[in-house]
Parts: C-alpha cells; sequence; structure tokens
C-alpha cells in the first residue's frame, strides 16, 4: 500500500503564495503520474496540475502561470508552488499518484487526504 501525506495548506490573501506538499511512503517502484486535485464543495473535484514520468506538465486554464507543479521521483515527493492566488482558488487540495509496485506490475492511483486552502480577498 501506499500512503500520501500533505502539508502545506492554510488561509492566504489574494495575491499571495502557498506551497503544498505531498511525501509518498510505501511499496513503489516508480510514480508514473503525479496529480494535483481540487475539490469545491458542491462541484466534482477538478485535476488543476499533472506531471507525467515522461515529462509532461498540464495545468487547468484556470491556473496557468501562477501554479507549478514539481516532484522528485526519487524522494517520493512532490510539490504545488500557487502564486498569485485568487479567491476562486479556494477548495480542498488532493495529491494523487499513479504508481507501479513493480518493474512490471500494473498502475494503480492513490490518493492523499487532502489540504484545505483558503484565498481571501
Amino acid at each position: 500500500q501506499v500512503q500520501l501525506v500533505e502539508s502545506g495548506g492554510g488561509s492566504v490573501q489574494a495575491g499571495g503564495s502557498l506551497r503544498l506538499s505531498c511525501a509518498a511512503s510505501g511499496s513503489i517502484f516508480r510514480i508514473n503520474i503525479m496529480d494535483w486535485y481540487r475539490q469545491v464543495p458542491g462541484k466534482q473535484r477538478e485535476l488543476v496540475a499533472r506531471s507525467s514520468s515522461g515529462g509532461s506538465i498540464e495545468y487547468v486554464d484556470s491556473v496557468k502561470g501562477r501554479f507549478t507543479i514539481s516532484g522528485d521521483n526519487a524522494k517520493k515527493s512532490m510539490y504545488l508552488q500557487m502564486n498569485s492566488l485568487k479567491p476562486e482558488d479556494t477548495g480542498v487540495y488532493f495529491c494523487s499518484v499513479v504508481c507501479i509496485h513493480t518493474q512490471y506490475g500494473p498502475p494503480n492511483r492513490y490518493w492523499g487526504q487532502g489540504t484545505q486552502v483558503t484565498v481571501s480577498s
């Protein structure tokens, strides 16, 4: 099994910055995908940023130019640097990974517990 522990959430005024961290532990051969999702009450969980082991990085349009995803496969860690925060960025942020436990094993997705980010105007 894999456990993901997030940290770095909190409250900030509009225009401020936060850095979310996610540490993975457990039996991981390789992390193939690192994701950050956001959920707002009454809405579906939304993919905010994705980093793939092949090198591709994707962002939802609303955060492009403001958020930066990064990760370290060897350290089993991932980060989300959030700058120029807006009230609409408020939500619970979840890290999620797709990883394999052996070289030729099937991929599995795991989720963190979520961390609250609140941006006030």
